[in-house]
């Protein structure tokens, strides 16, 4: 039988995932339970329990269409990649490097074994999104997909994506409550105002002190008008939303 060897390199450490014929795929793959996306890889489903449903592949299916077909000659970042999901699509698409970087190594374990079994090339590092200036270079398209909440210092993290790895498109999706309509912000507000503290649209954003959907990095829970002021504030012009939380951007002149 013939063995399969991936390494992957992250923060300077490798990853080798072998297979052959000690264990079924499927225990592979349970191995590295639980799966937050759900993929069909080699015909088992990483996450056929999801809470979500099929995700993210329902969002991939509302954000495709806008995105070129083709990315041949361009780079990618994934911030937050989890399992990998959209760094693989954005290989599939032809795009000639994608690199995804998370925090958590269970889950570029996922990544790894994922990109194993799809025969698709990505590399992976443990890096946090405040370290992303530490990469040294930009990307053609940075995607930074159901991240922004789990951050303590948001703000920050857009600032410095912005500053050190957009070259050209962002595409940043957010969880969101509240009021989804449009909001025009004054050029300023006098000391006195209280009346904007009352808007249900006004950029707001709710602070998770314990837990949200069990889940204790759910700091932030932002509305529409609020995540739309913070991509515009870290410098970014919103081009595209092609679906209610999905914003696509690119870094304004």
């Amino acid at each position: 039988m013939l063995n399969l060897v991936l390494t992957v390199m992250w923060a300077g450490k490798e990853v080798n995932t072998m297979a052959d014929g000690s264990s079924s795929l499927e225990a592979r793959i349970r191995a590295l339970d639980p799966w937050f996306h759900n993929m069909w890889l080699g015909g088992v489903e990483t996450a056929p329990d999801h809470f979500l449903g099929d995700y993210p592949a329902f969002k991939w299916q509302r954000l495709a269409g806008a995105l070129p077909a083709d990315f041949s000659g361009r780079t990618v970042l994934d911030i937050g990649c989890n399992a990998g999901f959209y760094s693989l699509e954005m290989k599939r698409r032809g795009a000639e490097r994608v690199l995804g970087i998370d925090s958590d190594p269970r889950y570029l374990r996922q990544a790894a074994l994922a990109a194993e079994i799809t025969g698709l090339q990505v590399e992976l590092r443990e890096m946090s999104v405040y370290d992303v200036g530490q990469l040294g270079e930009s990307f053609d398209l940075v995607l930074f997909m159901g991240v922004l909440y789990h951050l303590r210092h948001p703000l920050l993290a857009l600032d410095l994506i912005s500053e050190h790895a957009v070259r050209d498109i962002l595409v940043c999706q957010c969880l969101q409550r509240g009021e989804s309509g449009p909001f025009e912000a004054a050029k300023n507000y006098p000391f006195h105002e209280t009346t904007l503290f009352r808007q249900a649209a006004a950029p707001r954003m709710q602070f998770i002190e314990h837990s949200f959907a069990d889940d204790p990095t759910n700091w932030w829970i932002p509305n529409a008008a609020c995540v739309a002021a913070m991509l515009r504030s870290a410098g970014f012009n919103i081009e595209q939303k092609p679906d209610e939380d999905i914003y696509i951007c690119r870094r304004a002149a």
